[in-house]
C-alpha cells in the first residue's frame, strides 16, 4: 500500500511526460522539416533531376521507330529544355537537337562527346550521369548518356541528353530564414499548447488518483469525476461502481461478522451452559443428564450444518463446486423431498400440502436442485404463519419449461427488501431465529441456480405471504 500511495512521487508526473512527448515529436518535425528543406534541398533537387532526366531518355528512345521521331524528339527538347545527342557505335551523330545554340556540354567546340562516350561504355549499368560547370553558360550542367541496344540484345547506339542544373543556393537561403522564423514561432506556439493540453489530459487523471487514495483510506464516499474524454469518464465511472461494490461488500463483511458471531454465540453458549450443568447439577441425575447431553448434541448438530452451509457457499460462489448433470423426473423428486418433511409435520404441526403435475424429465444437477426445493421449504416453514402452519409446493409443467413454487402464509415481505432477502446473510428486520437451517439456505439456493443459469425470485404481499419459485428450462422431451 505504501508503494501504491507513493508511487507517483517516484516518477515524472503525467503532465511533464505530455509535454516531452509533445515537444520530442515537434523536434522530429523540425528537425525533418531541416533536413528536407534546407540542409539536403540541393541533393534532392539533383537526385530527381537525374530521375526525370531517365525517363525523358527512356521516351526518346522509345521512339526512334517512330516515323515522326524527329518531331516528337525536338517536342521533348523544348518542353524539357534539354539537349539530345544520339551517336552509333562509332560515334557517327544520328540525330542531334540542341536548344542552347550550340552552347551546351555535348555540342559546343570543346563539348567532351567522346570522353562521355568512353566512360558510357566502361559503365556496369548502361547509365551515366555527370554533374558538370559548363563556363560558356556559366551554369551548372547535368549530363546523362544510356546505351541504346537492338531487340536482338547489341548495342546499337548511345544517348545523350544535357540539360542547366537551376542553382538552388538562393532559395536555400531564403528557406533558412523562413525556416528559423518558422520555427520560433511553433516552438513557442508548441510550449504554450503541450503545456495546456499536458495539464488539461493529465487534471482529471490527477483528480481520479488523489480520489482513489482516499478510496484506498477507507472513504467509501469519494466520487470521481472523469475529465470530458471518453476513456478517462469510463475509468472513472468503473472507480464509483468499484466504490460501490466495495461499500457493499464491508458492509456485508460487518453483516458477516455480526450474524457469524450470533450464529455461533448462541449453540456455543448453550453447549457451554449444558455441559457446566451436568459437571454441577445432573451429573448424578441421569434422566436430568440425559436432557442436556440431547440438546448438547442438538446445538453441536446446529453448529456443524452451519459450518458445512457456509463452507458449501463458499464453493459455490467460488465456483470450485461443478454440476452433476443427469436426467430424473422432478415430480418424483418433489414426491420424495415432501415425504422427508412428514416427520417434522408431525413433531411440529406443520402442514405441507403438494401439488404435483405430471411426470416430467429434467436434465440438471439432482443432488442441487433437491437441495434448492429442499432450502426453500425450510424457509417457508420458518416464516409461515404460527396461526395455521401452512405450506404449499407446487409443480406446473409449462411448454419448455417446470416452474416449482413454495408459498407460506407469514407477514410478507416490504418492497424495498425482496431484492435484498438472497443476499448472503440478510436478515430482515423481523428475523427470528430458525426452527429448520442456518440462515443461508436462500444463499444457497441463489447461488445454485446461478450455476445452472435458471430464472428465480419471489413473489410477496405483506401480511398475505410470500411464494419462491424458481423454472428448470433443460426439459427432456419425450419422444411420440
Amino acid at each position: 500500500m505504501h508503494k501504491l500511495l507513493h508511487g507517483p512521487e517516484k516518477n515524472l508526473h503525467i503532465g511533464i511526460k505530455i509535454w516531452m512527448l509533445y515537444i520530442l515529436f515537434v523536434c522530429i518535425i523540425f528537425l525533418l522539416m531541416w533536413l528536407f528543406q534546407v540542409i539536403f534541398l540541393q541533393w534532392f533537387y539533383e537526385a530527381f533531376k537525374i530521375h526525370d532526366t531517365a525517363k525523358l531518355a527512356k521516351q526518346v528512345v522509345a521512339a526512334c521507330n517512330s516515323e515522326n521521331f524527329e518531331e516528337i524528339a525536338m517536342n521533348l527538347a523544348l518542353q524539357n529544355e534539354v539537349c539530345i545527342e544520339m551517336i552509333d557505335t562509332d560515334g557517327r551523330e544520328v540525330y542531334y537537337n540542341c536548344v542552347y545554340d550550340g552552347e551546351c556540354l555535348l555540342h559546343s567546340e570543346n563539348n567532351g562527346l567522346f570522353f562521355y562516350m568512353t566512360d558510357l561504355k566502361n559503365s556496369k549499368t548502361d547509365t551515366i550521369a555527370r554533374h558538370l560547370m559548363n563556363d560558356e553558360l556559366q551554369s551548372e550542367m547535368l549530363v546523362y548518356g544510356s546505351t541504346i541496344y537492338w531487340e536482338s540484345g547489341e548495342v546499337a547506339g548511345y544517348l545523350f541528353l544535357n540539360t542547366k542544373l537551376v542553382p538552388v543556393e538562393s532559395t536555400i537561403s531564403i528557406l533558412k530564414r523562413q525556416t528559423v522564423i518558422i520555427t520560433s514561432i511553433l516552438v513557442a506556439f508548441s510550449v504554450i499548447l503541450s503545456i495546456f493540453m499536458a495539464n488539461h489530459i493529465s487534471a482529471p487523471l490527477v483528480r481520479i488518483t488523489r480520489s482513489a487514495k482516499r478510496l484506498a483510506h477507507g472513504d467509501y464516499q469519494t466520487k470521481f469525476e472523469g475529465g470530458g474524454y471518453a476513456e478517462v469518464d469510463e475509468l472513472a465511472e468503473t472507480l464509483t461502481y468499484v466504490t460501490h461494490e466495495l461499500s457493499k461488500a464491508e458492509e456485508m463483511q460487518r453483516d458477516l461478522i455480526a450474524n457469524i458471531s450470533h450464529d455461533l454465540r448462541t449453540p456455543l453458549t448453550m453447549l457451554k451452559a449444558y455441559a457446566e450443568m451436568i459437571r454441577d447439577l445432573s451429573g448424578d441425575n441421569p434422566v436430568k443428564r440425559e436432557q442436556h447431553l440431547n440438546i448438547i448434541i442438538e446445538e453441536t448438530d446446529r453448529l456443524s450444518l452451519l459450518v458445512n452451509d457456509m463452507l458449501d457457499l463458499s464453493k459455490l460462489e467460488s465456483g470450485t463446486q461443478k454440476l452433476n448433470y443427469s436426467v430424473f423426473d422432478i415430480a418424483v423428486c418433489m414426491q420424495e423431498i415432501v415425504h422427508r418433511y412428514e416427520g417434522i409435520s408431525e413433531q411440529m404441526g406443520y402442514h405441507i400440502h403438494f401439488t404435483p403435475d405430471a411426470s416430467c424429465l429434467v436434465n440438471c444437477d439432482e443432488g442441487k436442485i433437491n437441495r434448492v426445493i429442499g432450502n426453500l421449504i425450510n424457509n417457508a416453514i420458518n416464516y409461515t404463519s404460527k396461526d395455521d402452519k401452512q405450506v404449499f409446493v407446487t409443480q406446473k409443467n409449462l411448454p419448455d419449461r417446470v416452474r416449482i413454487e413454495v408459498r407460506d402464509t407469514g407477514n410478507g415481505i416490504e418492497d424495498d427488501k425482496i431484492k435484498l432477502i438472497f443476499d448472503k446473510y440478510y436478515r430482515s428486520e423481523n428475523h427470528k431465529r430458525e426452527v429448520v437451517g442456518t440462515g443461508l439456505g436462500l444463499s444457497i439456493v441463489k447461488a445454485i441456480l446461478k450455476m445452472h443459469e435458471y430464472d428465480y425470485g419471489v413473489n410477496s404481499k405483506l401480511g398475505e405471504g410470500s411464494t419462491f419459485w424458481f423454472e428448470i428450462r433443460d426439459v427432456v422431451q419425450k419422444d411420440g
